[in-house]
């Protein structure tokens, strides 16, 4: 092409072209999305080439090029518009985590920013090793030169668990322990008082992990009628104590939720608080309960009411407990009556039937997903185990009864016209889905039959998914196919639960939108002013980016200390075989699934034999060139461990020949 004719082609890009502000988000492997903030626009690819200074989150002015008649953009085929960033106009982070390398650079912990970051200004006692928090120094007027920052605060050593604690929790912005002054002040707060209704001649139960920290939920159940059952759902009744506007209402809005990182536990409200709000077993607890009247032969909620209580535990169990006893209910302990033991029985039976109805009418998809936690001494800094936990019918029990008083409350909310905040779920996009079912097809040979539209046919598909070693690689990218769940003002779908009135009401110890509504609906009974839907929206707005920082965090801290455990049972020596699935074909190698350690791992492709590597084109599968060695997404492989990155928190394997 001439340089008329190429002048020509760029002047007619030119005008189809348009300059928007919005949000980059960038990806790992060097390119990103643009959104612009008009709300009108699509998310845009942004390639390598057109990242330019931009990183993730930051506010930036781009270009964004449509496509021809053809499909076409600068001569390439493309499927939506791509855009160019041409400035950055402030920078979505002030600070970072970095380990330093030497007093003039820093290795970012976040793999989406630059490898190395110049570092201007190291305190003298600083030590090369260690996590920073680095502040981020302007770059010129447009963001435009070399990328530096200013050491704030000295973290820890990298690679020791006290030191990579402190650098996630500084990477996303989590809020240190209550100090002991702050704790002191906490357990001299009082509880307001208010009319409730004597409840302790039921025998109530919490069921919770067996190393909970907090108990902020109980339940009772007791036949009320021929073929009626009550049952009683009991939430600490944290407003009481935590009154809008007060200090730690303050300080718990500032932390959002409570996080619970392997090895740390940073809660939303002082211990010394908590242990007083918890539902404690053998004493008389205050309460916020939703009484449910349920039919016993098909579990139709017939009545529900609200009401503040005094309520007393007289068992805490775990969910190990209270499975073995769904398993085998003659494994119980000594102590259990056949009074306590019937009561037990008509709560699961009652569950049951709750869930068989809210299968029915609201097609929710169920999802059987493994969580595999690292397990750390938080006094000693050992990681001691791995845990893989699937969900259990006690962990159903518990779910109903919660989704159950969720709902009631959202829908009272609506009903009686009074602002509150809902959970809500957009349905994926047609885009996501088309995507996640090629791959399903291209990979398993699966089809996954018209899942965007019929919730019936996304059920038959899940429910068809094979029981093995493909299955969580199947569910794990179905997940990352659906949006990530919210808060907003306004009541709206759910997509995974198949509800339309949502709301969380039944964590206020450990989620600052649960103690918003309990303090709603607190001022609604005490006839006090409400919180306006504007004051909600802005709160769901950011419990919605708390929230988001919290779970990162979580994922992070959960995935390093998985490494940590590499190390201390000596895992880069012994040659151990881990079982583990090829999940994504990349031009660099294999993404692989380690399904033992619930842990994503690298295999390079120099690391494979055969001859040249190259990747097919629709990118699930490479083949060696001359050779019959092939791998595809969703292949079974043996890795062993060849090295750890503890700054990125990733791990890189070697196939088992």
């Amino acid at each position: 092409m001439g340089k008329k004719a190429r002048q020509r082609r760029n002047t007619a890009f030119e005008e189809k072209s348009r300059m928007f502000r919005g949000t980059f988000s960038a990806a790992a492997a060097g390119f990103g999305f643009f959104l612009p903030e008009n709300g009108e626009e699509k998310e845009c690819f942004v390639p390598p080439v057109g990242v330019g200074p931009a990183l993730d989150g930051d506010t930036v002015e781009a270009q964004v090029f449509y496509p021809d008649r053809n499909g076409r953009i600068f001569g390439h085929l493309s499927k939506g518009p791509v855009a160019y960033i041409k400035a950055v106009l402030e920078r979505g982070r002030k600070t970072i985590a970095a380990r330093l390398d030497s007093r003039h650079s820093a290795q970012p912990m976040d793999r989406h920013l630059p490898d190395t970051i110049a570092v201007n200004s190291v305190p003298r006692d600083t030590k090369t090793g260690e996590w920073v928090q680095l502040r981020l120094l302007p770059g010129g007027s447009k963001h435009t030169e070399k990328l530096r920052g200013a050491v704030e605060e000295r973290l820890g050593m990298a690679g020791t668990v006290e030191g990579d604690l402190n650098a996630v929790m500084a990477e996303f912005k989590l809020e240190p322990p209550y100090t002991a002054e702050q704790e002191k002040a906490a357990s001299a707060v009082k509880k307001a008082e208010i009319e409730r209704e004597d409840m302790t001649d039921l025998a109530a139960i919490t069921i919770d992990p067996s190393d909970a920290c907090d108990f902020d939920d109980a339940l009772t159940i007791a036949v009320t009628g021929k073929n009626e059952v009550t049952l009683g759902v009991h939430i600490a009744d944290v407003a009481a104590w935590i009154r809008q506007g007060t200090k730690f209402d303050k300080e718990a809005a500032k932390r959002g939720f409570s996080s619970y990182l392997p090895g740390r536990f940073l809660p939303m409200l002082p211990k010394s608080l908590t242990q007083k709000i918890s539902l404690q077993q053998g004493e008389v607890s205050s309460a916020h309960s939703v009484f449910f009247t349920i039919r016993r032969n098909d579990g139709k909620i017939l009545s529900v009411r609200r009401a503040h209580t005094q309520i007393k535990v007289v068992h805490r169990l775990t969910y190990d407990e209270v499975q073995n006893f769904l398993s085998d209910p003659e494994n119980c302990p000594a102590g259990w009556s056949k009074t306590f033991k019937d009561e037990l029985t008509l709560l699961a039976t009652t569950a049951r039937r709750l869930r068989a109805k809210r299968l029915k009418q609201e097609e929710f998809l169920m999802i059987d997903t493994v969580d595999t936690r690292a397990l750390c001494n938080e006094e000693t800094g050992e990681v001691t185990a791995i845990d893989k936990r699937t969900q259990t019918e006690a962990d159903q029990l518990v779910e109903e009864c919660m989704l159950a008083a969720n709902s009631a409350v959202a829908n009272e909310l609506i009903e009686r016209q009074v602002a509150g905040l809902y959970r809500v779920h957009p349905w994926p996009t047609p885009e996501k889905i088309e995507e996640f079912s090629l791959f399903v097809k291209n990979s398993f040979k699966l089809k996954t039959g018209d899942i965007i539209s019929s919730r019936a046919a996304c059920q038959k598909f899940l429910a068809s998914v094979p029981d093995d070693h493909r299955k969580s690689v199947i569910l794990s990218a179905f997940l990352r196919a659906l949006p990530r769940a919210s808060y907003a003002e306004d009541p709206s779908i759910h997509f995974g639960l198949g509800k339309t009135r949502y709301s969380h009401f039944t964590s206020p110890i450990r989620r600052y939108t649960d103690l918003l509504i309990h303090q709603q609906l607190w001022n609604l009974d005490t006839k006090k002013k409400l919180k306006s839907k504007k004051f909600m929206g802005e709160q769901a707005i950011r419990c919605t980016k708390l929230e988001e920082a919290n779970d990162n965090a979580y994922f992070a801290a959960n995935d390093r200390m998985k490494l940590h455990y590499l190390l201390q049972t000596h895992a880069l020596e012994n040659g151990t075989l881990y079982e583990g699935v090829i999940t994504k074909v990349t031009a660099a190698g294999l993404l692989c699934e380690v399904q033992d350690l619930g842990l994503y791992g690298f295999v390079p492709s120099s690391f494979l034999r055969g001859g040249e590597y190259r990747r097919s084109r629709d990118r699930l599968s490479a083949k060696f060139q001359g050779s019959h060695t092939e791998y595809n997404a969703g292949d079974f492989v043996y890795l062993i461990l060849d090295s750890l990155d503890m700054v990125h928190g990733s791990a890189v394997f070697r196939i088992s020949i």
